[in-house]
């Protein structure tokens, strides 16, 4: 697990896996004002990378580019390492680097994914051996879609996100698209025609191939252009899908082969690339090696 790229020794790359949302609906809200969510979350065998090296001194640094305006209170990598050492009274430090693949804004998980990552191996590095629960516990206070990752399977979820129940999912291939537009998520789910009252689906609806569809994309739709165009020029090769409360869009197929077609078939000018959906988080078989 040598970190690799010409970085000096100490550095170990650790896999940080992107997911998309295969549907999203809002069936309520609960009294303290957060929606209630329904979602089936699939892990890809793609995504970041993210790079660690541990230091004495109880600093905790990120180095490289990170967003533009960025706040450093804002960046989910270092609040991850600083909540779990406060959380566990650790006196070392860490210096952390990435390198993004994700695009900020798509939906596809990346900053909560890099978060969960920088949780999973610190409490390895650390030498603390908290049980997975309790990192998820702890990622839910950085963000609702953190805890998938930590636990890094497959999963149906319901709340904000955080109550899971494991899935299987067959083998598939996605054809990914990002538009380039990012929607502040607040922004999103306060548009006043954003459905909130969806009737409640369940595991075998979802496992039966019905459509459940993405409460956002209607509002993403009217409100992006460029997101609507993205999911007319996959709608001539499959069903085009919105992942998240991002602009990310996505169309599943079955092999390779057929997702490296339609690839080919769109049109000059979209951001598009074909990735493997994973059976569990791939940070889980490094992790476990």
């Amino acid at each position: 697990m040598t970190a690799t790229g010409g970085r000096d020794a100490g550095w170990s790359a650790w896999p940080a896996p992107a997911k998309l949302n295969l549907f999203l609906r809002i069936t309520g809200r609960r009294a303290d004002g957060y929606h209630e969510l329904q979602t089936a979350f699939r892990l890809l065998d793609w995504g970041d990378t993210v790079f660690l090296r541990i230091r004495a001194d109880g600093v905790v640094e990120r180095t490289g580019e990170t967003l533009p305006g960025l706040d450093a209170r804002d960046d989910l990598l270092l609040r991850a390492a600083e909540l779990l050492q406060r959380s566990a009274n650790v006196v070392k430090g860490v210096d952390i680097h990435v390198e993004k693949r994700i695009p900020a804004g798509g939906g596809f998980g990346g900053g909560s994914s890099d978060a969960a990552t920088v949780l999973l191996v610190l409490n390895r590095l650390w030498g603390l051996g908290w049980p997975r629960d309790r990192l998820a516990a702890l990622g839910l206070q950085l963000g609702a879609d953190v805890p998938v990752f930590v636990h890094g399977h497959n999963a149906w979820a319901e709340g904000v996100g955080e109550r899971l129940t494991p899935i299987q999912l067959p083998p598939a291939w996605y054809l990914l698209v990002d538009p380039g537009v990012s929607v502040p998520t607040a922004a999103l789910f306060g548009d006043p025609e954003l459905t909130r009252n969806a009737a409640p689906a369940t595991i075998p609806d979802f496992a039966s191939g019905a459509s459940l569809g993405n409460v956002f994309e209607p509002v993403l739709r009217r409100r992006e252009p460029a997101v609507d165009a993205a999911l007319v020029a996959l709608s001539q090769i499959g069903r085009a899908r919105l992942t998240g409360t991002g602009s990310g869009c996505f169309v599943e197929f079955a092999s390779r082969e057929d997702a490296e077609a339609a690839l080919a078939a769109l049109p000059a000018g979209l951001k598009a690339w074909v990735v493997a959906g994973a059976a569990r988080s791939p940070l889980l078989d490094v992790l476990e090696q």
